[in-house]
C-alpha cells in the first residue's frame, strides 16, 4: 500500500493550464473515485500520478517519496486502461505473466503469482484461452490481473468499465469493489459515471474544468453539496433547482433552491408548487414524472410504481422544508444551521 500527495499540481500544454493547483492527499488503502464530466481533466490527472504526462508545476509524493521525475515502472503504480490492452495472441496466462518474464521474475514465483491472481478474479479455468475466446468482462478481469501481480502500491483505473454493457457493469462494479476489500491495496479510479463513483468510492474528488469542486464521501456529496455544479452532477435523477421567489419562506439573501426528485411529493389538495404533468417513465417499482410548473420551467420526481400523474394532469407538489438546499448568487451552497 501506499499513500498518494499532490500539492499545488498543474499541467499545462503549451500556454494552455488544464489543470489547476491540485491539493489532494490519498490515504493508505483508500479508494478515491475522480468524477467529471468529459474534458475536466480526470484522465490528464491520473497520467500525471502514473508518470504518462509530465508534470508542469507542483508536487507528486507516493508513499513519502517524490516522484515527478520518476519513471512509470519506478513509481509503485500499476494502471488499468479503458481499453483492455491485452496481447491478442497470447493466452491469460501468459497475458498475466508477460510483465514478469520480461523482469526477469524466477518461473516458479511467476506461477504463483499468476495462479493467486487467477483464483481471486475467477480465471483459473480460463488460463489457457485467448482474448478472443473471452467474454469483455473477462478481458478486464486479464487486465486487472496483469496490474495485480506487480503488487503495485497503487492501482490507477482509467474508466475501465465504460466499455462493457450496462448489466455487465453492474457485476464488473461489485468485482472491483471486492477486489479492494481483498487486496486492500491504494486505488484511484477515473469515471465520467457518478453512480460508479457513488458505489466504489471512500471518498470522491469532483473535478470541473481541471479544478477542484468538492472533495468527500459519497453520503456528504449527496447530502451537502458545495455548489449547484456538485448538486446536479451527483445523484441520478439529478436535483431540481429553482429560483428562491418561488419558495415563499426561502431567506432573501437564497438565488437559487435545490431540491431531490425524490423528495418531491404528489399532494392531494394542498401544495406548494403546481403544475402539468409532460411526461412519465414507468420503471416498475418507481416512476419518472416531469412536471411543467407555470413558469415555464420543467421539474422531475420520483414516485413509487403505483403513482400514475398521467401526462397532461394537473398536479400539486409538495416538500418538507428542511430537503432544500440553498444556493447564492454565485452557486455556492449556504450552510442551513
Amino acid at each position: 500500500m501506499a499513500s498518494v500527495n499532490l500539492s499545488n499540481l498543474s499541467k499545462r500544454f503549451g500556454k494552455v493550464e488544464i489543470i489547476h493547483n491540485i491539493d489532494l492527499d490519498i490515504k493508505d488503502g483508500e479508494f478515491v473515485v475522480f468524477v467529471g464530466p468529459s474534458g475536466c481533466g480526470k484522465s490528464t490527472l491520473l497520467r500525471m500520478i502514473a508518470g504518462l504526462e509530465d508534470i508542469s508545476a507542483g508536487s507528486l509524493m507516493i508513499d513519502g517519496k517524490i516522484a515527478n521525475d520518476l519513471p512509470a515502472s519506478k513509481r509503485d503504480v500499476a494502471m488499468v486502461f479503458q481499453s483492455y490492452a491485452i496481447y491478442p495472441h497470447m493466452t491469460v496466462r501468459d497475458n498475466i505473466s508477460f510483465g514478469m518474464k520480461v523482469r526477469g521474475i524466477p518461473s516458479k514465483e511467476i506461477e504463483a503469482k499468476v495462479r493467486e491472481a487467477a483464483e481471486i478474479l475467477q480465471l483459473d479455468e480460463l488460463l489457457d484461452r485467448l482474448p478472443k475466446e473471452l467474454s469483455g468482462g473477462q478481458r478486464q478481469r486479464v487486465a486487472i490481473g496483469r496490474a495485480m501481480v506487480r503488487d503495485p502500491g497503487v492501482f490507477l483505473f482509467d474508466e475501465p468499465l465504460s466499455n462493457l454493457d450496462a448489466e455487465l457493469r453492474v457485476h464488473m462494479r461489485a468485482e472491483v469493489s471486492q477486489l479492494h476489500q481483498r487486496l486492500a491495496n491504494t486505488m484511484i479510479y477515473v469515471t465520467h459515471d457518478q453512480i460508479e463513483a457513488m458505489t466504489l468510492a471512500d471518498r470522491i474528488v469532483v473535478l470541473r474544468k481541471g479544478q477542484i469542486e468538492q472533495i468527500g464521501t459519497p453520503k456528504e456529496l449527496y447530502e451537502r453539496p458545495a455548489n449547484v455544479f456538485c448538486a446536479q452532477f451527483i445523484g441520478s435523477p439529478k436535483m431540481n433547482i429553482l429560483p428562491a421567489e418561488l419558495i415563499a419562506d426561502a431567506p432573501t439573501d437564497v438565488v437559487h433552491v435545490g431540491i431531490r426528485p425524490e423528495h418531491l411529493k404528489l399532494a392531494d389538495d394542498q401544495g406548494r408548487l403546481s403544475g402539468t404533468v409532460t411526461a412519465r417513465e414507468y420503471t416498475g417499482s418507481s416512476a419518472l414524472i416531469h412536471v411543467k410548473l407555470p413558469s415555464g420551467q420543467t421539474v422531475l420526481l420520483v414516485t413509487n410504481g403505483s403513482e400514475t400523474g398521467a401526462t397532461g394532469d394537473s398536479v400539486l407538489l409538495n416538500f418538507e422544508m428542511e430537503d432544500l438546499h440553498q444556493f447564492d448568487q454565485s452557486g455556492n451552497a449556504i450552510s442551513q444551521s
